[in-house]
């Protein structure tokens, strides 16, 4: 289990997003959901839908039904674009085309 206490009110820190995200990488649910809050956020990585709910539903794949609220949230004023892009990056992940470390590969 991720220990997010470094997240505090999810401060604006690119450093403990990275750390977030590597192991979020490694299948921590609380991980992944918190990837997904930072990423609807833009807190401490650039604010981005797809990648934000790319995230969250590695940690609805994991049964945590706060991310498939959050998920819900984010869903709604997601483009298009941004939907299909994060469906592709969960068929790449599912299937084995992604590379952890390089949030790219995921596209």
């Amino acid at each position: 289990m991720a220990d997010l206490r470094s997240l505090i009110l999810l401060r604006n820190d690119p450093e403990e997003a990275q750390k977030l995200l590597q192991v979020a990488e490694k299948g921590d649910v609380d991980a992944q959901y918190a990837a997904g809050l930072i990423f609807a956020e833009g807190r401490g990585v650039e604010q981005n839908d797809a990648f934000s709910y790319f995230w969250l539903s590695l940690a609805c794949d994991q049964g945590d039904e706060d991310a498939k609220l959050l998920r819900t949230v984010v869903a709604v004023n997601m483009s298009q674009e941004d939907y299909d892009s994060a469906e592709q990056m969960l068929t790449n992940y599912r299937s084995g085309a992604w590379h952890p470390g390089n949030p790219a590969s995921v596209q």
